[in-house]
């Protein structure tokens, strides 16, 4: 798994519970002895219909949030990598550098003798 995955995971992961719950609430059914009360019906479900879209508004808001949050260290980890990546760079030039000149000292020494 990539590395810069974890960060998502971790953040989404304690509010799937949430959101699955959020997301299949039990409303108000209809049955045969509520045929006479279908305007208070109809008006008790679209009641529970907007206070499940609230709490999804809410959870949606939430995970936005730390979706963001998740995306800025990315960021910050991928700035580091790079970083990182450029030093390494570096270190590998300066060691190539000075085992060339190693070795053509060592090629002198051995001419000379």
């Amino acid at each position: 798994m990539p590395a810069w995955l974890f960060p998502l995971v971790k953040a989404v992961l304690p509010h799937i519970g949430t959101i699955v719950s959020a997301a299949a609430p039990v409303f108000t059914r209809k049955s045969a002895a509520t045929a006479t009360n279908q305007p208070e019906l109809l008006q008790q479900q679209i009641t529970e219909l907007q206070a499940a879209t609230s709490k999804n508004d809410a959870h949606i808001k939430e995970l936005a949030e730390q979706i963001q949050h998740a995306l800025l260290a990315m960021e910050q980890g991928a700035s580091i990598a790079a970083r990182r990546h450029q030093q390494m760079y570096f270190l590998c030039f300066a060691a190539t550098i000075l085992s060339v000149v190693a070795l053509c000292i060592a090629l002198f020494m051995l001419a000379t003798r």
